[in-house]
């Protein structure tokens, strides 16, 4: 969540209703792994990540904006690009090494990425994944992180969204419905996670969101 969810989402669904059903879905879910190991936990990644965090709620804000202005083309383009560009570079091999000198100038250009283009298309994924991959975050520590991320960002989303008209009664009705759906889904993947290689289950990850993007292009260069 939210990248999954919007490539599936919007591969049926206008780009305006994905962008809005995932909201309630995404808050819930990362609330739930971000609060996992405590509120303590929590507010330590929350302090570690602030500046990527402080501009990236900035610039959501902002991209939200141009949501109700964007043809429904170049929000699919918006959307399926950096999946796009994201998985073809982690299944390239590509991943970044920066110094520790520049982690503080790297946290601000990547939030502001991650945190336009998610307000735009509900995607901060992308740019928050190769960032803590850069920066060799363990596995917990990274699962934990996204958690805290992906949920400071859904709530800024519902709010932001509010104000651009996207999230509506009617639309707010139909994201409360896949909040159970979600919640459950989680619950299954947390119980099988450890069941799996880390290194397979990444690459098919990888894949199915390089498959998942394409039809998102697809569909833009169709309409």
């Amino acid at each position: 969540m939210p990248m999954v969810m919007i490539s599936v989402l919007g591969s049926f669904l206008s780009p305006e209703l994905a962008l809005a059903g995932l909201i309630l879905p995404t808050l819930a879910t990362n609330g739930f792994q971000a609060l996992r190991e405590g509120p303590s936990a929590a507010g330590r990644a929350v302090r570690e990540f602030r500046v990527f965090l402080g501009v990236g709620m900035v610039a959501l804000i902002l991209g939200a904006q141009m949501v109700a202005v964007l043809p429904p083309r170049g929000l699919l383009l918006m959307i399926g690009g950096p999946i796009l560009v994201f998985a073809a570079l982690q299944l390239g091999g590509w991943r970044p090494r920066p110094a520790a000198r520049h982690r503080c100038a790297i946290e601000a250009g990547t939030g502001a990425l991650a945190g336009f283009v998610g307000g735009m298309s509900g995607v901060w994924g992308p740019p928050t994944v190769m960032l803590l991959t850069a920066l060799e975050t363990p596995k917990e520590a990274q699962m934990r992180v996204q958690g805290v991320i992906y949920g400071l960002g859904a709530a800024v989303l519902t709010v932001a969204h509010i104000g651009s008209g996207i999230l509506t009664l009617r639309t707010a009705l139909f994201s409360a419905c896949l909040v159970l759906p979600a919640l459950a889904g989680m619950r299954v993947g947390f119980a099988l996670s450890d069941r799996f290689d880390q290194a397979t289950f990444r690459r098919a990850t990888l894949a199915v969101l390089l498959v998942a993007a394409l039809n998102l292009l697809r569909r833009a260069w169709m309409m």
